[in-house]
């Protein structure tokens, strides 16, 4: 996350991570610009490398060799990594309006998302046809392709790609490679695998040298694909009863030409012509008519020049150019170089693609070709080689980073020399408001002009959840807040505050809101409301109200799913965001749960798997991978609020929630508390994904060591610490899961029912045992 004493001044925000954009994410790293908060919006965690993506449907690659991991080359960039998908732009407040969650605001704002095929106008492709784009769907529905037959290869596989362009030829070489394979690992003969190519022009490739496209129709025909040239689908057709040919509905698919040709498939790709996402045009850009942003050569926005846009999604009108991805790349340093010249109050400098380019198209097989403008070679496997290695190098940019290079490393090192020295002057002089010293104590508050506007548009924006037990709250200007306790209940209380351990507030704000909240859960109470505590980093007013805006929606937003209020609170500023909030709840006294209530017998019920402590650790490091994060997320952002009212109904008798101690220190407690041995196993663990590989590599949380003292209530401890997954007793959890006792004749079913509430991580991890002379843990 984002951590300086420089305050922030402007607001770049990048939406997609394409290629462009990834470039760019590597040299805003390298070469940090101070005061600029950096934002990518992203709705995928790893995006593809198209020069590799034909030869990972092959076979050839795995998901790692051809993805570009966003979540820690957003790290290296220190930019701020939000998980969503835009859906529009309001361009008169310069805002990005977010699908799931408030919109965001921008100074200056880059628009790298690619395109989609047009394919909703045929008659039945919306329902039939599984396009290629976007490219993570398409690639889950291949890999479910490919286990289907891989279990079932005796049968007939009729496959139709619709596209004669370069995606739809490379699709259809790449198939075919991969699934020829797995018939002949299988002894299947060959003719069970029928592959038609639909294309309305009269050549393949029809954008590229003709040399290009009738080779490649030689080489598709070599292989038995059945090509369907000057053809054009008009139509697609489930056939009922059909059996299970089609992957989602089991139907076959008929596939209508204009002319009058059927073609009965098992399953349908869709290559066609590229399209823009409609929001870019209904937001006001200029666009073209496919709905591309039409940008200047210094990849500006004709109507909005805070705007700029690149790769697939970009249209430069004096150099008009093919949606390939090796023009992607090349907009990448000139993009960067525009929005760092923007940022600094520079003129931004024109940019003139080049016209003819080296295309390599692999086969699938380990050989590729070669073509540039008339002339092509191929295809040989010493070009598939040459390929590998421009491929491969271009990967390494983003999965080799140095920390020490980036921002995060000089921030760890504390180095303000060299370029940040250089630019800050130029990014800073237009604010002189902004002091260059930052005071403490009172005149650290947040000022009352920030609270006010984020409050008033909190109260705006979410609905009416107040309570009758709140006599004074946010809507009054009273020095302090009035709750009401009905007589036949008593209040819980209890209170966590932590630095941000990831840059999006929102985020941020609902898991600190989960994780405080969980206290209330684990004694059996019903939040009734919370005060907040907030430190926001420094920054103009304006920045300053955005912060503190989302990370109070996200926390706002938790408390509400909870029926629970927030009352008022107390806003500070300083160098880095950290956040908590001081919870109350209500409970009768014959419902209230503790820790000492384990009974001879009882399960031991966990309801989330463990591992944030270490994997956000790696994450710091930038060695965590970004789709292990955001399965973390996930669990963090679930409230444990649904498993406490499941445990109840099961009649838990003791209850913990598991958070900074780890599992085995808060374990620790319930046994201290009750006076109970408890057999623990290992083995039944559930671990968020990732968990296990950072702990082995030796990535520990700061709080472990502390946390690794209750190891000496370990019965067997040098057994135990034989165990890989012994150091994650001691892994220090955020919104972690609650940790119950059950009586074991209903164990069973309250797993099932946990898990059928989304808990799907819920396991019996060990028993209670009579009681010793000295309660201890044994490890099994």
């Amino acid at each position: 996350m984002q951590s300086t004493s420089q305050p922030i001044v402007k607001d770049l925000v990048l939406i997609g991570g394409g290629h462009s954009h990834a470039i760019a994410l590597k040299q805003f790293g390298m070469n940090p610009l101070p005061g600029v908060r950096l934002t990518l919006i992203t709705d995928v965690y790893h995006t593809p490398y198209s020069g590799m993506l034909p030869g990972y449907v092959a076979g050839l690659y795995n998901f790692d060799d051809c993805h570009i991991d966003l979540r820690p080359l957003a790290e290296f960039a220190g930019a701020t990594m939000i998980a969503s998908q835009a859906v529009g732009l309001d361009l008169k407040s310069q805002r990005v309006l977010l699908i799931d969650r408030p919109s965001l605001s921008f100074d200056l704002l880059s628009i790298d998302i690619g395109s989609t095929p047009s394919t909703l106008t045929v008659p039945g492709a919306a329902k039939y046809a599984i396009p290629v784009k976007p490219i993570s769907k398409f690639l889950q529905r291949w890999e479910t392709l490919v286990a289907q037959v891989e279990q079932r290869p005796k049968r007939l596989l009729r496959i139709a790609i619709v596209g004669g362009g370069a995606g739809g030829v490379e699709l259809a070489l790449s198939v075919q490679a991969r699934l020829q394979r797995l018939y002949e690992a299988s002894h299947s003969p060959p003719s069970l695998l029928e592959l038609h190519l639909f294309h309305r022009g009269q050549r393949l490739l029809p954008e590229r040298g003709r040399w290009l496209g009738d080779r490649l129709e030689h080489l598709l025909q070599q292989r038995g694909v059945r090509l369907h040239l000057q053809e054009t689908v008009c139509g697609l057709e489930g056939i009922a009863g059909s059996g299970d040919g089609g992957l989602e509905t089991g139907e076959a698919v008929t596939v209508h030409c204009e002319s009058g040709l059927v073609v009965t498939c098992d399953v349908v790709f869709w290559v066609t012509q590229a399209a823009a996402a409609p929001w870019l045009r209904d937001s006001g850009l200029d666009t073209d008519d496919r709905g591309f942003v039409q940008v200047s050569d210094t990849l500006q926005s004709l109507s909005h020049p805070q705007v700029l846009a690149a790769g697939d999604v970009a249209t430069m009108v004096n150099y008009p150019r093919p949606k390939a991805g090796v023009f992607a790349v090349r907009h990448g340093k000139p993009l960067y170089q525009n929005l760092r010249r923007l940022l600094l109050n520079q003129a931004p400098q024109p940019f003139v693609p080049q016209k003819e380019f080296l295309i390599l198209i692999g086969m699938g097989d380990r050989s590729a070709l070669a073509s540039r403008g008339r002339f092509g070679l191929g295809p040989y496997s010493w070009i598939w080689r040459w390929k590998e290695r421009i491929d491969r190098r271009f990967m390494e940019k983003f999965s080799k980073l140095d920390m020490g290079n980036g921002r995060l490393g000089r921030r760890k090192a504390g180095d303000r020399s060299g370029k940040i020295a250089t630019v800050r002057p130029m990014l800073t002089e237009a604010y002189p408001s902004i002091p260059a010293m930052h005071c403490a104590g009172c005149g650290s508050k947040v000022g009352s002009s920030v609270l006010e506007r984020v409050l008033a548009r909190i109260r705006q924006e979410q609905p009416d959840r107040s309570r009758d037990d709140i006599l004074v709250g946010l809507d009054t200007p009273d020095d302090a807040a009035v709750v009401s306790v009905p007589a036949d209940q008593v209040m819980v209380q209890t209170i966590d505050q932590f630095r941000a351990l990831l840059s999006d507030p929102f985020v941020f704000g609902k898991i600190a809101a989960n994780h405080c909240l969980s206290d209330l859960f684990a004694m059996g109470a019903n939040p009734q409301s919370a005060l907040a505590v907030a430190t926001i980093p420094y920054g103009l007013e304006s920045k300053q109200a955005e912060t503190l805006y989302q990370l109070l929606s996200g926390a706002v937003q938790v408390l509400q799913q909870s029926n629970a209020v927030l009352i008022g609170g107390h806003t500070t500023e300083g160098a880095e965001l950290s956040f908590g909030l001081s919870c109350n709840g209500l409970v009768t006294p014959d419902r209230l749960w503790r820790k000492g209530g384990m009974q001879p017998g009882d399960s031991l019920i966990l309801t989330k798997a463990i591992g944030t402590g270490t994997l956000f650790a790696a994450d710091m490091r930038l060695q965590a991978k970004g789709r292990w994060i955001e399965g973390a997320i996930d669990s963090m952002l679930q409230s444990n609020q649904a498993a406490a009212d499941c445990l109840r109904e099961y009649q838990a008798t003791a209850c913990t929630d598991v958070t900074g101690f780890g599992l085995l220190g808060h374990l620790a407690e319930m046994v201290r508390s009750s006076g109970m041995s408890v057999g623990l196993d290992l083995n039944a663990l559930p671990i968020l994904e990732g968990a296990k590989e950072t702990a082995q590599q030796g990535i520990l949380s700061s709080l472990h060591l502390q946390n690794q003292q209750a190891s000496h209530l370990i019965k067997n401890l040098d057994a135990a610490t034989r165990h890989p997954l012994y150091p994650l007793l001691f892994d220090p959890q955020t919104s972690g899961g609650l940790l119950a006792t059950v009586a074991a004749s209903c164990t069973s079913e309250c797993l099932f029912a946990l898990k059928a509430l989304g808990y799907d991580q819920s396991r019996a991890i060990g028993v209670v045992l009579p009681s010793l002379e000295t309660p201890c843990i044994e490890i099994r």
